[in-house]
């Protein structure tokens, strides 16, 4: 009987090996399939991509044969869009077309420099070529690309100005680092002002930051990407004791592209000098307790309804590397309110050809210049003056 029933067990034993074998069999081959399938839809969206900007190109080069017409341009794609509607449906549509050829116009160099973005649909270039700044586009490009941005995520990027919000200089902002050179990324490239949280739904003027602070825990997956690439969630109300007292971090991060701790403090009202001296604590503190070997300096941001910029300027956030605050928004600012919001932090003033510094440093050489070509004083025996010399 004791062996009937060893027998049946191991029966069972090995059919049920067989069976995970089995399922891991199929779990392989789906994994395969689905693999294959997420290639073959890239490979031809791009080819239809590709497509799209040639017809541009086809049709920019007919329109140019054609220019002593000034509606040339306008009977070529109605023309072009009733001979193909049949053959190819809504596709070569009119609206479609104009789109092809304003494609091609917006990036006439898309063979040479954009040949490896795949990753973009066809709904995402749309959105980019409607973005004026070159500079800009480049950047929207290239986030979609590496973050794996979705159609809507770009969308609201753009609606919300995430490249002109990020406190490091459109001009400063270069190709995405390779993983080599990640340990010379700034914190400038990752730290945005304002933060857009029109996600939150919450009033325009939470009364307790504690209810900030639950609507931005609630919405984790939308902060982080507000926030931008690189951010982990480690914890909130974090403790960091000393040998006396506790104190609370209302939320840590950890960037992986920076290699460091990023610890948020919330204000529902206007900074006041005391956030900064806090955060600049909490900063210190955390480097000593908490900080790795590996990881490079903490850094603090103080997330705040507003703020003085005078007080900014005069403060400890001026020349701290390690300290910053923004505003946050719970409306989506229209484009208006965005660039007079960054105006106020001076992000859109170009730099002047030369600086006041510049201009000193020459008077004070032509000065020395005229001060050579003054007569000298003469010298009697005890180096006394006693004229000058003609």
């Amino acid at each position: 009987m004791a062996y009937k029933k060893n027998k049946a067990s191991k029966t069972i034993i090995k059919s049920a090996s067989v069976s995970e074998a089995h399922s891991n069999f199929v779990h392989d081959v789906r994994e395969i399939l689905r693999q294959a399938r997420g290639k073959a839809y890239a490979a031809a969206n791009f080819i239809m991509v590709e497509a799209y900007w040639k017809i541009g190109r086809r049709i920019v080069q007919e329109e140019q044969g054609g220019k002593n017409r000034a509606d040339y341009g306008a009977f070529l794609i109605c023309n072009l869009a009733r001979e193909l509607g049949e053959e190819f449906g809504h596709g070569v549509s009119v609206a479609n077309l104009k789109n092809f050829r304003q494609f091609y116009l917006t990036f006439p160099d898309f063979e040479k420099s954009y040949a490896l973005r795949s990753q973009l649909t066809w709904t995402h270039w749309r959105m980019v070529m409607r973005v004026d700044d070159p500079s800009a586009r480049d950047y929207y490009i290239r986030e979609c690309a590496e973050q794996g941005w979705s159609s809507r995520q770009l969308e609201r990027a753009i609606a919300s100005g995430t490249y002109k919000r990020l406190l490091a200089k459109p001009s400063d902002l270069k190709e995405i680092p390779k993983s080599s050179q990640l340990k010379r990324s700034r914190p400038e490239e990752f730290i945005k002002d304002p933060y857009v949280l029109e996600f939150l739904d919450l009033p325009e003027s939470p009364r307790l930051e504690r209810d900030l602070e639950d609507a931005l825990i609630l919405r984790l997956r939308d902060f982080l990407m507000e926030l931008g690439k690189g951010f982990s969630f480690v914890a909130r109300q974090l403790r960091v004791s000393t040998e006396t007292t506790h104190f609370f971090v209302d939320l840590v991060f950890y960037n992986y592209l920076l290699k460091c701790f990023v610890l948020i403090d919330l204000k529902t009202r206007k900074l006041k000098h005391d956030d900064i001296g806090q955060m600049d604590m909490y900063v210190r503190m955390f480097d000593d307790l908490k900080r790795g070997s590996d990881d490079n300096p903490t850094l603090g941001i103080i997330l705040c309804a507003d703020k003085d910029e005078t007080m900014v300027r005069y403060s400890v956030l001026s020349e701290s590397r390690q300290l910053f605050a923004s505003k946050y928004r719970l409306v989506l600012p229209s484009e208006e309110e965005l660039r007079d919001e960054l105006d106020r932090r001076h992000v859109l003033q170009l730099p002047q050809p030369s600086s006041d510094f510049d201009k000193a440093v020459e008077e004070v050489k032509k000065l020395e210049k005229e001060a050579k070509k003054l007569p000298k004083p003469k010298r009697g025996k005890r180096g006394k003056k006693k004229g000058y010399e003609k």
